[in-house]
């Protein structure tokens, strides 16, 4: 008797949990010398560009 075939995963990367999934997204756009000073300032503190600009926005509010 055949064995049967186990179930392909889909390509990609695999749903995340509810709640756990970012909402919606902003498209901004900086001058070539702004992102460079935000992109330095996030190296500086070991974050990525959008989770330093996250972690700002939220000091703000």
């Amino acid at each position: 008797m055949p064995e049967p075939k186990p179930k392909k995963r889909k390509p990609g990367r695999p749903k995340m949990a509810k709640g756990e999934a970012k909402s919606s997204a902003v498209n901004l756009r900086f001058t070539a010398e702004y992102r460079k000073r935000l992109e330095a300032a996030a190296k500086a503190k070991g974050h990525t560009l959008s989770h330093f600009i996250r972690e700002t926005l939220d000091a703000a509010l």
